[in-house]
């Protein structure tokens, strides 16, 4: 029966659209939550106090849903082949923001998903996740046999890079499990030595501090700190760098979806306009975008700091 479940689950997932799915066995993430500690312990999460909450729960799925037997991933390929603009004064935006919100796409699959689930499997309990909760969605997706952590912290699948939202369901249903997969880094370390902000300090190590997409997106206040001697290479949203370089990338595939296709106006965007931008053409440009996470004055900050940058690179 159980047999029976996870392939009518699979073959649902691959029917929705989904990249790929895996199952892995609920049960605490011990090693992965030492290094948890150990990250937090070095403050790498800088202003993210967030992480700090709920331990027990990202330790334990167990904690989140009682009973909890099996840990469902799914992914969500969002990669679009158009380059970055290369423009002196373009503002670069990463490239899952290029189009509508992967929590308007992703979520409501995933949530279709989990109700099948219930469908096929009556009396069990679950819950979703889309980047919505205490979840290490990265590590259980190594554990269900997705793909590997890569030296630049972001899971990395065999045949599409790591161009993939997550997306985690937690059941008490008894499933399937799957097998881990190597780690294929091998001796590469072409993302530590392309971070123009040194955010890598050792292979699968992050440092949000210096990390562009923390500093461009969660951090809030009108200053970053030490951005006066950082090179933002003109991203004002995220930062696509340490996955633009990594080889595995190259098996990248073009997504199906829509949804996650560039604007064009989000692509000719300029640091002068994100610079002045005002609140209506904000929320024309960017209805139903992740950059409405970062707000207006975060926008206008990072385009700011950014033109900073550059001018002082001229003397």
């Amino acid at each position: 029966m159980a047999n029976t479940i996870t392939d009518k689950l699979r073959s649902k997932a691959l029917e929705m659209g989904l990249s790929h799915v895996g199952v892995a066995r609920a049960e605490p993430l011990e090693r992965e939550s030492a290094l948890l500690d150990e990250w937090l312990r070095k403050g790498y999460h800088a202003g993210m106090q967030y992480m700090e909450r709920n331990f027990d729960k990202r330790r334990d799925p167990g904690e989140l849903v009682p009973g909890a037997e099996s840990v469902i991933v799914v992914t969500h390929n969002y990669y679009s082949p158009e380059e970055h603009p290369q423009a002196p004064n373009a503002a670069k935006v990463s490239r899952y923001a290029w189009g509508t919100d992967y929590h308007d796409v992703f979520t409501p699959k995933v949530r279709e998903l989990e109700s099948y689930l219930k469908e096929i499997a009556p009396g069990t309990e679950s819950r979703s996740y889309v980047d919505t909760g205490p979840v290490m969605e990265k590590a259980w997706a190594v554990s269900a046999g997705i793909g590997w952590l890569g030296k630049h912290t972001n899971l990395i699948t065999k045949d599409l890079g790591s161009w993939v939202f997550l997306g985690v369901i937690i059941t008490t249903a008894k499933l399937e499990y799957d097998t881990p997969i190597s780690d294929f880094c091998g001796d590469c370390t072409a993302c530590i030595e392309a971070c123009p902000t040194d955010a890598i300090p050792a292979p699968y190590q992050l440092d949000s501090n210096k990390c562009i997409p923390y500093l461009t997106i969660e951090h809030r206040g009108e200053e970053l700190p030490g951005s006066e001697d950082m090179d933002f290479e003109n991203w004002v949203f995220g930062c696509d760098i340490c996955q633009d370089v990594c080889p595995w990338n190259r098996f990248a595939q073009e997504t199906k979806e829509q949804a996650y296709h560039p604007r064009e106006e989000v692509l000719a965007l300029t640091l002068e306009e994100a610079s002045e931008m005002n609140i209506d053409r904000f929320r024309q440009l960017f209805r139903k975008s992740p950059v409405k996470r970062t707000k207006l004055d975060g926008l206008k900050r990072n385009a700011r700091i950014v033109l900073s940058q550059n001018e002082s690179h001229k003397d």
